[in-house]
């Protein structure tokens, strides 16, 4: 295991001026449940960074941010933030070419270029959340608030909606 951010992610965390702290995970179990069960953390504490892209060119992307308790509602409330008729996650490649990020790693850090949505449930949150590191050894783990200080950032009310 290594405790070592992505470039982009600890470049971002650095420019923005975020107050984190970094945890080591085994690549084995950086997704979302299997995480949570091994570390024992809360599913309501661990935050989803989703890549979306719409379905018609010109392509449009979103990085979307959800709480691994709730589920993304991708065929409304994020059609609508992007103005198309059909939207889904975008693909591990579509993924890996927009973030240079893994499935499993990815980190709304750094992705200045997209919007980044963020609902309201985390930043609600009493606790930390933990995010991506930007690959699939580290997380980062921060206050919701220290989200704010990201560009492009909208906190939307229903971007999640109960599992």
């Amino acid at each position: 295991m290594t405790d070592k951010l992505h470039d982009q992610v600890a470049t971002a965390l650095a420019s923005h001026q975020l107050e984190y702290s970094v945890f080591a995970c085994d690549p084995d179990f950086a997704d979302t449940a299997l995480f949570c069960e091994k570390y024992g953390f809360q599913l309501g504490q661990s935050a989803n960074a989703i890549i979306v892209a719409t379905k018609v060119e010109p392509i449009r992307y979103a990085c979307c941010i959800v709480l691994a308790n709730t589920k993304l509602d991708v065929n409304r409330t994020v059609a609508k933030l992007l103005e198309a008729k059909k939207v889904s996650f975008a693909t591990a490649e579509q993924t890996m070419a927009l973030t240079g990020m893994q499935i499993g790693g990815v980190a709304p850090f750094g992705l200045s270029d997209i919007p980044l949505y963020v609902d309201a449930s985390v930043m609600a949150s009493a606790l930390e959340v933990i995010l991506g590191g930007g690959n699939r050894s580290t997380k980062v783990v921060l206050k919701p608030d220290q989200l704010l200080k990201l560009p492009n950032v909208q906190v939307i009310d229903g971007l999640a909606i109960a599992k």
